[in-house]
């Protein structure tokens, strides 16, 4: 990367100026400008609590009272987090016409909260605001569910069934939503830019949507502090904060 940041960031307004479909994918690195820890770096989730898979957590009560002491941690960090400038930016470009939808492997609810139309978001991975019955299928607030868990529950069930409830996020070992990425696969194939923003591209099948947009021909832009492994397709690259790439290109747009 030898081009200078201003560089960099006249080129990639340029290509947004062009473009007619433009599909945005997040990852957590997004978040972490707003206190919100990345899931697998030092310090963050993974680091602090054992991976409960979908099939301990219906299995095993001692693993679903396991997982739930995570979530409840998780929910108080998501409490402090505000959207940062990363996705209010997000929402400028939806605002100007240009952002044609948001796919996110984030389970925060940040995009919406900083502004973006909460039906051109999709949650690939679910969401965290949302606790759903795996009997009935009804889904609460996430607040319901913590209020048991800080009231001493140490395993919440439905209301209305009695039925096992979990946060409406796709766990390890859960299928991912079908819809969800129907619509994901339908966005980057008919993009003709897509910005990578705070993904290390390193799960799938999540990671393989920036490939599927380059290979129908978009061009990308990647905004993440650290290499992946898809580096090479990028037509611009950068590795600085998310929050001031963005604020830069979209205040860039008319200029």
């Amino acid at each position: 990367m030898t081009d200078s940041f201003d560089d960099r960031v006249r080129e990639a307004a340029k290509m947004l100026q062009s473009a007619r479909r433009v599909t945005a994918f997040t990852g957590a690195g997004i978040s972490t400008e707003s206190g919100i820890s990345d899931f697998r770096s030092p310090g963050g989730v993974w680091d602090r609590h054992r991976i409960v898979t979908y099939q301990e957590f219906v299995g095993s009560a001692e693993a679903r009272r396991e997982y739930w002491v995570m979530k409840r941690e998780l929910h108080r960090e998501l409490l402090k987090a505000e959207p940062n400038r990363a996705h209010t930016a997000l929402a400028e470009l939806e605002e100007a016409g240009r952002l044609d939808c948001l796919i996110t492997q984030n389970i925060d609810g940040l995009h919406q909260r900083g502004g973006v139309s909460p039906e051109r978001v999709i949650e690939i991975h679910g969401t965290n605001l949302e606790a759903e019955c795996l009997d009935c299928g009804i889904r609460v607030a996430i607040e319901r569910i913590q209020e048991e868990l800080d009231g001493g529950e140490a395993e919440p069930h439905c209301r209305e069934c009695g039925g096992m409830v979990k946060p409406a996020t796709i766990m390890f070992g859960q299928s991912m939503p079908e819809e969800e990425m129907r619509r994901a696969w339908d966005c980057a194939a008919g993009c003709d830019l897509l910005f990578m923003i705070g993904s290390s591209l390193q799960v799938e099948p999540a990671a393989s949507i920036p490939r599927v947009a380059a290979e129908r021909g978009a061009s990308l832009i990647f905004i993440n502090r650290t290499e992946t492994p898809w580096d090479h397709i990028a037509s611009v690259r950068f590795t600085e904060a998310a929050g001031e790439v963005m604020e830069r290109i979209v205040s860039s747009l008319g200029s």
